[in-house]
């Protein structure tokens, strides 16, 4: 288990799916942490919930991070909350569609942007005055980042930016103590594949993977809280493939 006691994390989208494991990960390593959620209200109670009764410190934060000012109104919260100092943020908040080119519409295309691209870049900016010497900041990446997957073009376009925005934040920060990386899962059985869910989906998924089994949450989060942890104090500007040997 990582030691993260005296940590403070935000988790982005956390009310479920991979957020919900990485928030569960980081406080069982003993961080306090801040459960971000967009509609899930009481999914995100429950994850607070959940971490209180194992002895956590956990507290429930609200944002559209679809919005052009979430990420603003995020980070004020998180400001008063822990005061001066972050240590942990993970960008995992996410909207997924599955749509061919011909069938993508500018709406479904700027709002994936928005939320995938926009809202972390703009949440690691406006707290960045309270991330100090050590702390990490980890985004959550794809397979659809480096492999044809489905028909997620505009999807993975998003993920592509992550990959990139890693490499430049990390050289950016890296003077100032504070590493850059991301998780890059394959399909996991979450509620945004929910095609795995089908024995088509899971065949589809296992034919590409070297691990025959499907990928749950709590397969990812217990790697974002590596990232996160002293152990990986030497690792920065990387996207960690976490995808069960997929597309090799």
């Amino acid at each position: 288990m990582v030691n993260l006691s005296g940590k403070t994390a935000l988790v982005t989208g956390a009310s479920r799916g991979i957020g919900r494991a990485s928030a569960l990960a980081l406080a069982e390593g003993g961080a306090q942490v801040l459960v971000h959620y967009g509609r899930g209200k009481a999914e995100a109670e429950s994850v607070v919930a959940e971490i209180h009764n194992g002895g956590g410190r956990a507290e429930a934060v609200a944002s559209d991070l679809a919005a052009p000012d979430g990420a603003h109104i995020l980070a004020r919260q998180v400001r008063d909350i822990v005061g001066d100092r972050l240590d942990i943020l993970v960008a995992n908040a996410g909207v997924a569609k599955s749509a061919n080119i011909e069938d993508t519409t500018v709406e479904d295309f700027d709002r994936l942007f928005a939320v995938n691209v926009r809202s972390p870049f703009f949440v690691i900016q406006q707290t960045l005055p309270i991330l100090g010497n050590g702390s990490s900041i980890i985004f959550i990446s794809s397979l659809g980042a480096r492999a044809v997957v489905g028909a997620l073009a505009a999807y993975a376009a998003t993920k592509g930016a992550i990959d990139t925005l890693v490499k430049h934040f990390a050289a950016a920060l890296g003077p100032r103590g504070i590493r850059v990386n991301a998780v890059a899962p394959g399909i996991v059985d979450t509620d945004m594949s929910n095609f795995a869910k089908t024995d088509a989906g899971q065949k589809y998924a296992l034919n590409m993977q070297a691990l025959q089994r499907l990928a749950r949450p709590e397969d990812i989060g217990p790697v974002v809280a590596f990232l996160a942890s002293d152990d990986a104090r030497w690792i920065t500007g990387d996207t960690v493939r976490v995808d069960g040997g997929s597309k090799l």
